[in-house]
């Protein structure tokens, strides 16, 4: 009955209840002229089956079987089959936003596990749910700290996600926040020299992401220790929370925003993606979000409690440590899945995976092209500056199905002719071979004629 309209009875019934003879008599008030006399020019109905097959034709012309090397901070990774079994039941896909949370036990221990995985992989005490994605836990945690230091002003990294910083620019002019760039040496990492200079005893928190934009990863000691020196907090971004299989976690940080995508949860063309806080639990109160905690009923069973989400951002904006309301909980279950999935010899087999296919693309790159900030250690992403216009070169690779870099001029104009790459598990190693070859063919090309014009 789906796609069934109304019986005959039905619309009687509907007529007779409004008090018109007919569907004619129901549209009288309509001139004549403007009422259409005939049948409307739509396509005869299909079956079911029909349906269905018309919608894998549609599908298939979404450009199924290409290799992509798109990242920066959306990440193609694997997702086991178990997920959308789990997630499907109807005990968690629901609409229904738990205010009443104690009655969604299942719900809750979801959250509680989901909580705990994420403290175990960041080293922090408390972890929250109910971020959007990495962007606004970004701003969050900045506007967190802030709260926490009673200063105004904070320093953020240039390698920082270009599009987090502009999220958090949006937040900072409305909060007022003065906000202040700090830019990132040769290496790619942020130039220490440059952050000393730029605290004063007004920054409230330092902001960060590692890896970062580039696919490097700072040196979160160093930078802690500058920001602790003259008072502020240190808030450290992450983008890819696969790295977390095999890098140190940033346990020096004061506050951890990250974007859990990659913990299961599709593309989809830009989310629902799963933004996480963790922090220390000194700090839990002026933490944003949900958080669940566990404790026992009156017969010393197991059970789960909404431990802290403000009522002041359901009721009194001027108080609300944030004005984000919504349950994430379905989201969140995926990345909990995932990692239930892989556990943690299977996650650091998984970021081992991505380390080495990242470690064999710059290499082959490296000789035809420039990889930027080769000397930082890096993840899955890197920087490659050719002499064509990395437009140029995706034209090229789509024609062999492939989705090349991001081009980073946009973001970065002193970057000129240089893309952004990004390798995870599910980059064939025969993709990257071509797409070096097309790079490799290019600069041949081209390199006559820099001689001519030299000459």
């Amino acid at each position: 009955m789906r796609y069934l309209p109304k019986s005959p009875a039905d619309r009687k019934a509907m007529l007779d209840a409004i008090g018109a003879r007919s569907i004619d008599d129901l549209f009288s008030p309509i001139p004549a002229e403007y009422r259409l006399k005939r049948d409307l020019k739509v396509p005869r109905q299909m079956a079911e089956s029909e349906i269905v097959d018309w919608f894998r034709e549609r599908s298939r012309e979404n450009g199924d079987g290409y290799t992509t090397f798109l990242g920066a901070g959306a990440y193609y990774h694997y997702r086991p089959v178990i997920i959308d079994s789990l997630i499907s039941r109807g005990e968690f896909l629901t609409a229904y936003t738990p205010y009443q949370a104690e009655v969604s036990q299942g719900t809750l221990q979801s959250i509680f596990e989901f909580q705990t995985m994420i403290c175990e992989l960041t080293g922090m005490e408390v972890a929250n749910a109910s971020m959007y994605d990495g962007s606004t836990a970004a701003a969050e945690a900045v506007m967190m700290a802030v709260r926490l230091t009673g200063r105004r002003s904070v320093v953020v990294s240039r390698s920082v996600h270009p599009e987090y910083r502009e999220v958090l620019t949006t937040y900072a002019f409305h909060q007022g926040m003065p906000l202040s760039n700090v830019a990132f040496a040769d290496t790619g990492r942020v130039d220490l020299i440059a952050l000393e200079k730029s605290i004063t005893p007004g920054t409230a928190c330092v902001l960060i992401q590692s890896p970062n934009f580039f696919g490097t990863i700072e040196d979160v000691a160093a930078i802690a220790d500058i920001a602790h020196k003259h008072g502020a907090m240190l808030v450290v971004s992450i983008a890819e929370a696969i790295s977390l299989g095999i890098v140190e976690p940033p346990r020096q940080a004061d506050i951890i925003a990250m974007e859990a995508q990659s913990f299961g949860v599709p593309l989809g063309y830009g989310g629902p993606y799963c933004g996480v806080i963790a922090t220390r639990e000194q700090y839990v109160r002026q933490m944003p979000g949900r958080l669940v905690g566990q404790t026992t009923d009156k017969n010393g069973k197991r059970g789960f409690v909404l431990t802290l989400a403000t009522r002041e951002q359901h009721i009194r904006r001027e108080k609300a440590t944030s004005n984000i309301c919504t349950n994430q909980a379905l989201i969140a279950l995926m990345a909990n899945i995932f990692m239930t999935v892989y556990g943690k010899v299977g996650l650091r087999e998984l970021a081992k995976q991505n380390l080495a296919k990242t470690a064999y693309a710059a290499a082959q790159f490296g000789k035809c092209a420039n990889v930027l900030f080769a000397k930082a250690p890096r993840f899955n992403e890197f920087v490659v500056q050719s002499s064509e216009d990395p437009y140029e070169i995706n034209n090229l690779a789509l024609k062999h199905k492939i989705v090349g870099g991001l081009p980073l001029k946009k973001f970065f104009p002193e970057l000129d002719n240089a893309s952004l790459w990004c390798c995870t598990e599910m980059t064939p190693r025969a993709a990257i071979d071509t797409v070096v070859g097309l790079v490799a063919e290019n600069e041949r090309e081209i390199a006559p004629e820099v001689e001519e014009v030299a000459r």
